[in-house]
């Protein structure tokens, strides 16, 4: 596995992670502060959030098979982007696990 995939899913992780967190503050302010505008901004963020969405999936799939995940530990990471913060926080503990395998040179994640 080349490291470039876990690159891909860290970004995309990330672009989630705020996407998603931006989206449950725009509808707090949409649906508990009445805030003007903020149903435009959180449509916007929705949307953006849904089709990014499907990007994350994808590489975070892609990076599952490579490293040869467990299919709960797959469907984890998979889940991580419809939660709140969580993806902020699987990526941390994935990206330790995998810099460690590719410091130590393991075998299930040489470039192919």
């Amino acid at each position: 596995m080349k490291k470039s995939v876990l690159t891909r899913y860290r970004v995309m992780a990330y672009v989630t992670g705020v996407l998603l967190v931006l989206l449950c503050l725009s509808m707090i302010a949409k649906y508990g502060l009445d805030v003007d505008g903020a149903a435009d901004f959180t449509r916007v963020v929705a949307i953006a959030h849904g089709w990014l969405y499907v990007v994350y999936l994808i590489f975070a799939f892609d990076l599952g098979s490579k490293a040869k995940w467990p299919v709960g530990k797959q469907l984890w990471v998979l889940l991580a982007g419809t939660i709140p913060t969580a993806a902020f926080f699987v990526e941390r503990k994935i990206s330790h696990e995998l810099e460690a395998k590719f410091a130590e040179g393991s075998p299930a994640v040489a470039k192919v």
